[in-house]
């Protein structure tokens, strides 16, 4: 069933031959934050045989509120009902892929990790790697039935807080998965505040993958990452939740397993306005 890179990522080639696999289930996250509807319309134009369709805004986050940041998790037996009728169960392998270097793909990914599904992977390349080489559909598969258990596990997050708590703690690295410049507080084109929480150290989740989207070796990883390998604790964060979840599925990759998300990320901590007031410093 499974293959190598400790079944978190599969080829094109792979996902071909194994489209027809019952216990295999295809899941198109496609989306663009400036544009929310595109990709359910990209996915209505054409994806992976077999597919089904899993929106950003609508399935894996929950309401927008005035704190929690701008994707907070969904609420967990709404999203193991809709897996359900996607066909998945305990056995089930789940397979998520984006156009956009993983950075949906993977929040599905780490979704289904804290809701103890572990038998999930994104496909390497995206969208683009299975086009070059297999054909697409338009078809629309019909719903199955499915029993997917969701069990969150809290050890895998932390909340504001905590991360209030920690980041001053020897051992404690706190992850910013942002561009460097937003990092920075040079450039923020999305939340009110620019900056990033004080003390964090900054590993751009587009680091991880060439310009075709393909993740680097887990040699190159480990090596991108090693400076993290030695810490106790390790909190990572972007924007909103969503591609933090590229850095903790390359940490997977890189043999350094064990980081947290905070889910909230710099959206949550840049909406209370004590931190806003006193943390937000460009190069701190």
């Amino acid at each position: 069933m499974t293959q190598s890179n400790s079944n978190l990522v599969v080829s094109a080639q792979w996902l071909h031959e194994h489209l027809n696999n019952a216990d295999v289930v295809v899941v198109d996250c496609r989306f663009a934050l400036s544009d929310p509807q595109q990709g359910r319309d990209q996915y209505l134009m054409g994806h992976i045989p077999g597919a089904y369709y899993l929106d950003l805004n609508q399935d894996l986050s929950s309401s927008v509120q005035i704190h929690g940041g701008r994707h907070p998790l969904p609420e967990s037996q709404q999203l193991a009902a809709k897996l359900s009728r996607m066909g998945v169960n305990r056995e089930t392998f789940v397979v998520a892929y984006d156009d956009s270097q993983l950075a949906f793909a993977a929040r599905l990914w780490w979704l289904l990790r804290y809701l103890e599904h572990p038998q999930a992977a994104v496909l390497d390349g995206g969208f683009a790697a299975y086009q070059a080489n297999y054909p697409v559909t338009a078809v629309i598969p019909e719903p199955r039935r499915g029993k997917f258990l969701a069990s969150p596990q809290p050890e895998q997050l932390v909340d504001i807080q905590a991360v209030k708590r920690r980041k001053d703690q020897p051992g404690v690295v706190i992850v910013d998965s942002r561009a460097h410049d937003r990092y920075l507080g040079k450039h923020e084109p999305i939340d009110p505040v620019a900056g990033h929480i004080p003390g964090a150290v900054n590993y751009p989740w587009q680091s991880v993958t060439n310009e075709q989207g393909f993740l680097l070796s887990p040699d190159a990883l480990n090596a991108h990452y090693a400076e993290l390998a030695n810490a106790s604790d390790r909190i990572v964060y972007c924007g909103s939740g969503v591609t933090a979840c590229v850095n903790l599925l390359a940490l997977e990759l890189a043999g350094i397993p064990g980081s947290k998300l905070y889910p909230g990320s710099w959206s949550d901590w840049c909406s209370y306005p004590l931190n806003v007031e006193t943390n937000v410093r460009v190069g701190n």
